[in-house]
């Protein structure tokens, strides 16, 4: 359609001297919304009271949210990174905020399956591709330094959830001073459905690609040869899921994932259960919301922190953090988590610091094993362990908390056979982050010319543009 010709990838291309700085905030306008998914906690016992069902069936909310975020992530990886960040954007922009006029009317007409299909596999699909498309273009602005790149781009995911908690309570008080009920939700759906749209607007008319052959001022291609477990090669995605290496970094992503959704999907009824005397808790339902938006600080704070540090200490070293202190931290959760509340929310902030850092440094890693070729694409289908992990994580939790009790009974002790399931998970990834190793070269594209991978590469004869930061 030429009315949506605006949209298309060769007009997106970046004129000379832009500047690469203005893509960070394109990329956050577009995370920052599908954030929000972190703050589904505020509003879950709402709706299982207004649906009258378990806490396991509003979960499955999230979980096919998370599900069809890494299958539509896989399935349209090689779509976005062919049509460009633009249409892609503007695609999952129009997939989301539907997604919440379609949950607003099952809301409010009492039919949880159209909060699933709505919420769930609409706005799954809008979260797919909006998490994608920012995270590919910003790498190839930045090649000099992808973990911040990814960094920049991934934290606004982080931290929806500190806009998003707030703005629900806020909202929810709005629509029912008296307390949340179902009307009141619905009539929050509708209303971030419409925002949401506004502010990623903003992203898609600013977002730009790179000009054929641009590189940063200052940087040198060939030094990043020299750097352990960095590939100057290319893969394409249908090589790349060949590889053990991409089935070892899918195992480390799921791990590190299960082990982090379960409870940041259960946030807010979480430290009330942990500080529950004589059937009440000491911590309100404010303070409750306050620490969502706290561990979304850290959330986000973590993927910017550490996906920025594994520039100078390296993808691997930066994971065997991630889930090899992780054990301890999940193991001091459970057994002296509910002793002290300002422990309980150090232990909570650090967990979801890594949780967090594990998602921003993983498109990185991609790179640097198989290289910017099909990058976007690659990340799409290693997403496939976070949809699976969106599964599994939410349903280890609440399967184990409806077993223990009904919520808002609930106490610390009936969460320790759950965290102890996850140190058991966060073992498994960290064997599996030991085993990686450089990608064969057999499995590289073969440049043009060139007999095989191993000789040689031909000279560049199409000269590089050198931009100022």
């Amino acid at each position: 359609m030429a009315v949506l010709s605006f949209l298309d990838r060769e007009r997106t291309v970046a004129p000379p001297g832009y500047s690469r700085w203005l893509i960070p905030p394109a990329a956050l306008a577009i995370h920052l919304c599908i954030g929000q998914a972190y703050a589904t906690s505020v509003y879950k016992t709402v709706l299982v009271e207004h649906f009258d069902t378990s806490l396991t069936a509003i979960g499955v909310i999230f979980s096919i949210a998370i599900v069809v975020l890494g299958l539509s992530a896989a399935v349209m990886g090689t779509w976005v990174d062919r049509v460009g960040p633009r249409k892609a954007m503007f695609t999952a922009a129009c997939c989301w905020c539907s997604g919440f006029l379609v949950g607003a009317l099952g809301i409010a007409t009492g039919q949880l399956w159209l909060v699933y299909l709505g919420y769930g596999a609409l706005g799954g699909i809008g979260l797919g591709i909006g998490y994608i498309s920012p995270v590919s273009t910003l790498i190839k602005w930045f090649p000099d330094r992808p973990g911040l790149a990814t960094g920049m781009a991934i934290m606004g995911f982080g931290g929806g959830a500190l806009v998003a908690s707030p703005l629900s309570r806020d909202l929810l008080s709005l629509y029912a001073p008296d307390g949340a009920d179902g009307a009141a939700v619905a009539k929050l759906f509708l209303t971030l459905g419409i925002v949401y749209f506004a502010v990623m607007m903003l992203g898609v008319f600013t977002v730009r690609v790179p000009a054929p052959g641009w590189i940063p001022e200052g940087f040198d291609p060939s030094q990043v040869a020299a750097k352990p477990m960095v590939t100057t090669a290319q893969v394409s995605a249908n090589n790349a899921i060949r590889t053990p290496q991409f089935w070892l970094l899918w195992t480390v992503l799921f791990c590190n994932v299960t082990a982090g959704i379960g409870i940041l999907e259960q946030a807010s009824p979480m430290i009330q259960d942990f500080f529950r005397e004589d059937g009440d808790s000491t911590v309100t339902a404010a303070a409750a919301a306050g620490f969502v938006g706290l561990l979304s600080v850290f959330n986000m704070a973590g993927r910017f922190v550490w996906s920025s540090t594994s520039d100078y200490i390296g993808r691997k070293p930066v994971y065997v953090v991630y889930l090899g202190v992780g054990v301890g931290l999940y193991t001091l959760l459970a057994l002296v988590g509910g002793t002290s509340t300002a422990l309980f929310v150090l232990l909570a902030a650090v967990i979801i610091s890594f949780y967090g850092g594990g998602f921003a440094t993983v498109p990185a890693y991609l790179r640097d094993l198989f290289g910017t070729f099909q990058v976007g694409a690659i990340h799409g289908r290693l997403l496939t362990a976070w949809s699976t992990a969106g599964v599994a994580g939410p349903l280890i939790v609440n399967s184990i908390l409806d077993a223990r009790g009904t919520p808002g009974e609930l106490v610390a002790a009936d969460y320790r056979p759950a965290l102890f399931t996850m140190v058991g998970v966060l073992a498994i990834g960290f064997v599996a982050n030991l085993l990686v190793r450089p990608v064969a070269a057999r499995h590289h594209e073969k440049p043009a010319g060139q007999p095989t991978p191993k000789e040689p590469a031909a000279e560049e004869t199409e000269p590089q543009q050198v931009a100022p930061d």
